[in-house]
């Protein structure tokens, strides 16, 4: 298999991976590549605030960018490449009735020369990887001879690795959400894919928790892509620290809890609030003792909070302490 920096990955998720995700999800795995939410090419190049924004501590990690027409791709990749990032990734999996009314998300499929032409005009001005998440079909069009009429007009065109959601889009019909649970999972079109493009970087994506799936995918595609599993369940993040490297990580989830209160605090300064970090971090504590008042803690408090200390300090009090209960936060 051609060598490929990253065996793994956290999928873009809209409302989701924004930097303040990011940098906590730093803090578990070292090396993972971390992916933004899916930006537009309108929003970068048009908006009133700066979109491109992220913390160093959040390398690797790659820019995805929603849009269809060469040259404002090309002009947004060049930007992503002066601003520091590791790669730059097309949109071409998101089902949502306003993606698609901007002309592109899986959409895209159906327009397998627009794409090519995204990444030719990308490639032309920057030396970041340019690369493309794409679903298996879309609608009734989900044939292998569909998808492989995509992938080899962008792979023709130079792209630099291909990520494949193993199931595929409906266009109508179904909501973003039902879009990720309601088609089937086809991990076998996705390896069958990376023999079709041996020299081609194939990470695949959809419906992984573990990492004994990570590790048995690993021996048929070159990385792995993990979604909702990363942002409920945080902590199966460490786990991943031992795929991309020998690397042990010598923490648990209170010293990572407490590690994130200078940044919660910095942000508050800057004119911010403690939820916009926190809310990331209500699964910390998935699956352990006290998980389930360590959320009912930050999701109560955290909205008012003006200090981190006093709010990451509280929460990890209140989640082992039997005899508060929920009714204490709310009196």
């Amino acid at each position: 298999m051609p060598s490929y920096p990253y065996k793994t990955s956290v999928a873009p998720m809209l409302d989701w991976t924004d930097r303040h995700c990011r940098y906590f999800h730093r803090l578990l795995t070292p090396k993972t590549l971390l992916y933004t939410e899916m930006v537009t090419t309108g929003a970068i190049l048009f908006g009133q605030q700066d979109f491109l924004a992220y913390n160093d501590a959040e390398h690797p990690v790659a820019l995805q960018l929603g849009g269809s027409e060469p040259e404002a791709m090309a002009r947004c990749a060049e930007q992503a490449q002066q601003r520091g990032y590791d790669e730059v990734n097309i949109n071409v999996g998101c089902p949502s009735d306003r993606v698609q009314n901007g002309s592109f998300g899986a959409c895209l499929m159906a327009q397998p020369e627009s794409v090519a032409d995204c990444v030719r005009a990308m490639k032309r001005v920057v030396d970041i990887p340019v690369t493309v998440k794409t679903r298996l079909g879309i609608d009734e069009q989900d044939s292998d001879e569909f998808l492989y009429q995509f992938l080899d007009a962008v792979v023709d065109a130079g792209v630099d690795q291909l990520t494949l959601h193993a199931r595929k889009a409906w266009l109508s019909g179904l909501s973003p959400k039902e879009n990720r649970e309601v088609p089937p999972l086809q991990y076998q079109r996705v390896y069958q894919a990376k023999q079709r493009y041996i020299d081609t970087p194939i990470s695949i994506n959809g419906g992984v928790k573990s990492k004994a799936e990570v590790l048995a995918h690993l021996e048929h595609v070159d990385s792995v892509m993990i979604g909702r599993e990363a942002y409920q369940n945080p902590w199966m993040l460490t786990e991943l620290a031992g795929i991309e490297s020998e690397e042990r990580l010598g923490f648990d989830r209170e010293q990572v809890a407490r590690q994130m209160i200078t940044y919660v605090n910095e942000h508050i300064s800057q004119g911010g609030r403690a939820w916009h970090v926190v809310r990331h971090m209500l699964g910390l504590f998935q699956g352990q003792p006290g998980g389930k008042k360590w959320r009912q803690y930050l999701s109560i408090k955290g909205p008012r909070a003006k200090d981190g200390s006093a709010l990451i300090e509280g929460a990890l009090a209140f989640r082992l302490n039997p005899e508060e209960t929920l009714a204490d936060l709310t009196s």
